[in-house]
């Protein structure tokens, strides 16, 4: 036996052990593997002044994959995304059907999120991958999950919480994956973009510090740095309940950004619960200097500016919401696990000019049982001076396991 041989021979010998434990590890990560499961049937109407066509969608959409158990601290998730479209009478943006009203939700095929998350240092999360990224309360930064085809990230996270009530989140975005799909020519961004969240819990609530740095090669005019602070809390006096959001950011232009300009954006809200019924109200303002409304193009637009998506693109002279909202939330009912009901009325108007520029009555009913979730939801804006008038009606059926 040569010395190389025994080289080798001896270098696989001290292996062994080390193998041995690595083939009961990775035994461990996949007897750890969980699947993922998530489907949604979802009905929607439009009804659109100015479009003679009535949009009518029935698609049905399934996110399906697996997350596995540890091993050396770092898990994978894979996920794919299938949406398929029953009724099709709808224009998805992509499909030319521009006779009618927009649905945004295009046919599609193909992957969701792929990440690697390593725990290896102490306090900390590694996220690297496509991924899902949703920030406080997501009005800068979320997933859109309303949509059928989510918004995720290219990106690597790192977030830490190694010192008490202090979490310090930071990502680096290559690219943003859009609910408009890869056919649609935005949807798909590209550029270096840095979010930088920084939360800490105080007897008042959790205060938040932000700092967004957001670069786009396909929408420069969306490229821009936003600063900003928020306070979330609440408060028990008895047995109501009263919760509080205030939020300050300031906007200027950033990099390629052709214009030049500063907006300041900024909401308080207070909602009151009493048992199982709650009563809330608050004011939002996206500002504007005239050049450029205060943008927020990583946001979950839906849960923000009324569900009939008028407002996905702030307007020139900016965006004032004063809205008030109403709810129901009851357990153990009529067989369900939960049933909901919520009723909420928005005045929009111009932050800059004060022009009006409509009004909007969103109402949704939600029932939960087991794995199952079913809710029908309307949406009814009235314009003034802004867009058209719209009613929108969905139906929903969802599983998740």
């Amino acid at each position: 036996m040569t010395g190389r041989s025994l080289l080798v021979c001896g270098a696989w010998l001290a292996a062994l052990g080390p193998c041995a434990s690595w083939s009961e590890a990775l035994e461990s990560a996949l007897q750890d593997t969980r699947p993922l499961v998530d489907i949604r049937l979802r009905s929607e109407t439009v009804d659109q002044t100015g479009i003679a066509k009535e949009a009518d969608a029935l698609t049905l959409r399934s996110r399906l994959g697996f997350e596995t158990g540890k091993l050396a601290d770092t898990s994978l998730l894979a996920e794919a995304a299938l949406i398929w479209p029953w009724e099709d009478n709808y224009n998805s943006t992509v499909n030319g059907r521009t006779s009618y009203p927009t649905v945004a939700d295009p046919e599609y095929y193909g992957l969701n999120r792929l990440q690697l998350t390593n725990t290896s240092l102490p306090g900390t999360t590694l996220i690297v991958g496509r991924q899902r990224v949703n920030l406080d309360d997501q009005r800068f930064v979320g997933n859109s999950g309303w949509r059928q085809n989510e918004q995720t990230f290219d990106s690597a996270r790192i977030v830490n919480t190694s010192v008490p009530g202090l979490t310090f989140d930071l990502s680096y975005l290559n690219r943003v994956n859009r609910v408009f799909g890869p056919d649609s020519p935005v949807g798909r961004y590209t550029g270096s973009s840095y979010l930088l969240n920084v939360g800490y819990n105080t007897p008042l609530g959790r205060l938040t510090a932000f700092d967004y740095l957001l670069s786009f090669d396909q929408a420069r005019t969306d490229s821009s740095q936003t600063l900003g602070v928020r306070l979330a809390g609440e408060r028990a006096f008895g047995p109501l309940k009263v919760a509080y959001d205030a939020s300050y950011a300031t906007q200027r232009d950033y990099r390629q950004n052709p214009l030049d300009y500063r907006d300041d954006y900024y909401i308080g809200e207070l909602t009151g619960t009493f048992r199982q019924f709650s009563l809330g109200g608050g004011v939002e303002v996206l500002g504007s200097d005239g050049v450029k409304g205060f943008a927020t193009p990583l946001a979950t637009y839906h849960r923000w500016d009324g569900w009939d998506d008028k407002f996905l693109t702030t307007p020139v002279n900016g965006l004032k919401r004063q809205y008030v909202s109403a709810g129901l939330l009851a357990k153990a009912l009529a067989g369900l696990d939960s049933l909901g009901l919520t009723a909420m009325y928005h005045d929009f108007s111009a932050a800059r000019l004060g022009q009006h520029y409509g009004s909007e009555v969103d109402l949704q009913v939600q029932g939960k049982w087991r794995r199952f979730t079913a809710l029908v939801k309307f949406a009814d804006y009235a314009a003034d001076r802004f867009a058209t008038t719209t009613r929108k009606v969905w139906f929903e059926l969802d599983y998740v396991w």
